[in-house]
């Protein structure tokens, strides 16, 4: 089971960690927040979406191949790792020294969304694989937003208690959290 921490301790930690694994529903600034954390300690940005999902034309990579790439990437010794998915957190959170659970409200979330399609539609963002151009989102995405907590947030505890044996744990869960972390870390004025 992972150990909850709060937002000021998870700051101090965040300048002795080696890894640190970012998970969260998508619009909350998981990205975001692990570019700038990547940025600031000169940790590796890896993102589940660019480096081990997707191939241009929005392809998927088969389960295998997925999974042999995110082993290599866990086996590294220094990074901070953004993405959601728990059928993986297996090989992710023992390896983590830090899991930041961003557990934004679905409004913010949405509004998050469309930030990104207002910055990106048309074009790659930068934790995208290339030829993987931001769309429009789709009923399915919006709904996987607006029910996030019901549906999904549970099989996250479920798997963070099986994986998570003495990880430490803090959860965001408003942009001002957000800021206390950073700010807790070294990184004042800085803004997801």
């Amino acid at each position: 089971m992972t150990v909850s921490i709060t937002v000021g301790e998870a700051g101090r930690r965040l300048a002795t960690a080696r890894r640190v694994l970012v998970i969260g529903c998508s619009g909350g600034g998981k990205s975001t927040l692990s570019r700038m954390l990547a940025a600031h300690f000169g940790l590796d940005y890896q993102s589940i979406d660019r480096d081990v999902r997707w191939l241009p034309g929005w392809r998927e990579r088969d389960a295998a191949a997925r999974r042999e790439i995110l082993e290599e990437l866990v086996s590294r010794e220094r990074w901070v790792m953004d993405g959601s998915n728990p059928s993986t957190f297996d090989l992710r959170v023992p390896r983590a020294d830090l899991v930041i659970w961003v557990r934004m409200p679905r409004l913010t979330c949405l509004l998050g969304v469309a930030r990104r399609v207002w910055r990106y539609h048309g074009t790659v963002r930068p934790e995208m694989a290339a030829g993987c151009p931001e769309p429009l989102p789709d009923r399915s995405f919006l709904d996987y937003i607006w029910n996030f907590e019901r549906k999904s947030a549970p099989g996250f505890i479920r798997m963070l208690e099986r994986h998570g044996d003495g990880v430490p744990l803090v959860t965001l869960r408003s942009r001002k959290d957000t800021r206390a972390l950073l700010q807790a870390a070294g990184l004042e004025g800085s803004t997801p």
